[in-house]
């Protein structure tokens, strides 16, 4: 069974948990009810999402690229932060600000870095990983990829993961992986790591060539062309083969209170 770690509410302490990924159950102090839990988000470093690394992705603003603001396209990885206002649990509630009429989901494969990695080739780099997590890198709608997107990325409550970190060795092929969007209960997206422009150990080479990764920082290998989009009220899962399944509920900011999970 494979081996994770997770970080429930009230507890200091990471857990260790058995996990069922595909099913999104986990066994854990001889319970096996995943709903008998709240779940705080298992990251604590910062997330660098990554722009750009499907291929559909990339196929979709070709011609863009080659006009201004942009001139060509990039040759090294788009980097971006999502600060820890951003960062929420599985189940939690996305706030969705008043003046935006909808959201875009970002499915996402999380890498959780195990230790320090800097100017790390591609040979090595898998040993640098200590897990995987499922990230919804959640965004206002918008176009341009010239600039850091601050004002439509890094909301409140605008990055949920978890809900767990399954351990790298229960991963064995990161490139072979299916991912699958579920918006109200119907699949609105699939895709699968085998399209990324970089692998997951060639990001990490390309990325760490310029700068360093820390343990516990989590670098997203990117969202998929064609993003799903969601309204409030809509319920959000996301399935990331052998890692699990990320659910959160999408909240009109005044609906949700105040609450900023």
């Amino acid at each position: 069974m494979p081996k994770a770690k997770a970080k429930f509410s009230g507890r200091l302490q990471m857990q260790k948990i058995d996990v069922y990924p595909n099913e999104g159950t986990m066994q854990w102090n001889g319970s096996v009810n995943s709903s008998e839990h709240t779940w705080d988000s298992p990251v604590s470093g910062t997330i660098y999402g990554t722009l750009l690394n499907y291929q559909g992705a990339l196929d979709q603003m070709e011609d863009v690229l080659h006009q201004e603001p942009y001139k060509s396209p990039p040759k090294a990885p788009i980097l971006y932060i999502k600060p820890k206002n951003t960062i929420t649990g599985h189940q939690t509630m996305i706030p969705m600000p008043v003046d935006a009429p909808e959201l875009e989901v970002g499915a996402c494969l999380g890498l959780v870095i195990g230790e320090k990695a800097s100017r790390i080739s591609e040979e090595e780099a898998m040993s640098y990983i200590a897990g995987y997590t499922i990230v919804n890198d959640m965004s206002i709608p918008h176009e341009s990829v010239f600039r850091p997107a601050v004002k439509y990325k890094a909301r409140d409550g605008f990055c949920p993961a978890g809900p767990w970190i399954v351990e790298r060795d229960d991963v064995p092929a990161p490139d072979n992986l299916t991912i699958r969007v579920y918006v109200n209960g119907e699949c609105k997206q699939e895709n699968h790591t085998g399209n990324l422009v970089r692998s997951v150990a060639q990001l990490l080479s390309d990325v760490t060539e310029f700068m360093t990764l820390e343990k516990g920082d989590t670098l997203l290998v990117g969202i998929p062309e064609n993003p799903p989009r969601v309204k409030d009220g809509d319920q959000i899962r996301i399935e990331i083969e052998q890692v699990g399944v990320l659910e959160n509920k999408v909240k009109k900011e005044a609906s949700v209170g105040g609450v900023k999970s």
